[in-house]
């Protein structure tokens, strides 16, 4: 069974099981989340379209790690201006683990 959901402003397709990594969410390590924006809930027999979600359905997940990904630098120059500005960006992301997924 595969369900599609969104969270952080993105879509995932997901099945029991599956980590990855999603914009930042409350919540410690260890701790269940529920994903309750579901669009579609598939399985061997039988898909169900939400308009838009899916009445009932739901995504349970467990927080595997709260972590910071890895540096990028952005480097602005305007030629013959002597203008340069560097900055560096290290994005917050949460980890999960899902675990159930309830088609309502």
């Amino acid at each position: 069974m595969y369900a599609v959901v969104e969270t952080g402003g993105k879509q995932y397709r997901v099945q029991t099981g599956d980590v990855f990594r999603v914009e930042r969410l409350k919540g410690e390590v260890g701790q269940e989340v529920v994903l309750d924006k579901v669009y579609m809930v598939g399985g061997e027999h039988s898909t169900k379209f939400g308009a838009p979600l899916v009445d009932g359905a739901v995504v349970k997940a467990e927080i595997v790690a709260q972590a910071r990904a890895d540096k990028i630098l952005v480097f602005k120059y305007k030629s013959k201006k002597n203008e340069r500005r560097m900055r560096g960006h290290r994005q917050y992301y949460t980890e999960i683990r899902i675990g159930e997924i309830v088609a309502g």
